[in-house]
């Protein structure tokens, strides 16, 4: 199922949940239940808000594995997406942080998840984790092999990397979409809860129509109440994390006033 079948909108609205810590990681709580009624709090807030659907991220296992995480993760992120997913009746998504694109595609298509977000899904970008390489060969291959009707969401120029080649970015885009594959684009500002460039954000729109697929284009960060009407105007949905957080800090809990404000904002009913 492409993207454009799989959300009941015209402007596709995907809030994060972001996981605290998960065992073995530096900041684990020491407590998997916890984590587990944080994450089905927030994502049934994103829901009742409105929310077209929601996207699992293991934001609080800094620092991050380059690309393949422990099975131990791909253990742990299941298990709590499976919860999800018997609990709320959306789709929902998986990112596993930093670049592990078949870990999330595993834990998807085990767990009942509809896409995962690739942080370099072809190229190479330079991040703190070193250079990271997009793997869409083994991707689009183990998505065949496990038979997962799951959808990917590929970033170009992903924030908090830098590019490696001076290479143009309406070419990474369309080469994203023709040659990798990817069934949706997203197109971050530079950080976390930075916005996206509307320089960018247009090049990315540009190339995507000049490529001989059809997939939707999605802000990846720094959308608000203030900007979301401005940034739908241009883009086919967007990811929201930071401004649905308690106070706008990214690590806290879904503040489900702050959710409903920029469903508002996005001129949708909630």
């Amino acid at each position: 199922m492409t993207p454009r079948e799989l959300f009941d909108a015209d402007d596709v609205l995907v809030g994060m949940v972001h996981l605290p810590g998960l065992p073995g990681a530096p900041r684990y709580g020491g407590d998997r239940d916890e984590i587990r009624a944080t994450a089905l709090a927030d994502a049934r807030a994103l829901v009742e808000s409105g929310f077209d659907a929601f996207l699992v991220e293991n934001f609080g296992d800094a620092p991050f594995y380059p690309g393949e995480v422990p099975t131990h993760v791909v253990a742990e992120l299941t298990a709590v997406c499976r919860e999800l997913d018997i609990a709320t009746d959306v789709p929902f998504g998986v990112n596993v942080l930093r670049n592990d694109a078949s870990g999330a595609l595993a834990v998807a298509a085990a767990a009942g998840g509809s896409f995962v977000r690739t942080n370099v899904h072809t190229g190479v970008r330079e991040t703190d984790q070193g250079f990271l390489e997009g793997r869409a060969h083994e991707t689009l291959r183990l998505r065949e092999r496990v038979d997962a009707d799951v959808s990917i969401f590929a970033d170009v120029g992903v924030k908090h990397s830098a590019s490696v080649a001076k290479r143009n970015l309406g070419a990474v885009a369309e080469e994203t979409v023709d040659r990798g594959l990817a069934d949706a684009l997203v197109v971050s500002g530079p950080a976390t809860g930075e916005p996206a460039d509307d320089r960018r954000l247009r090049t990315v729109l540009d190339a995507r129509d000049d490529a001989d697929r059809d997939v939707p284009v999605l802000v990846g960060s720094g959308v608000t109440p203030e900007n979301a009407a401005a940034m739908l105007e241009l883009a086919d949905g967007a990811i929201v994390g930071t401004a649905l957080k308690r106070g706008g800090v990214t690590s806290n809990r879904v503040d489900p006033d702050r959710a409903a404000a920029l469903v508002e904002a996005a001129g949708r009913d909630g």
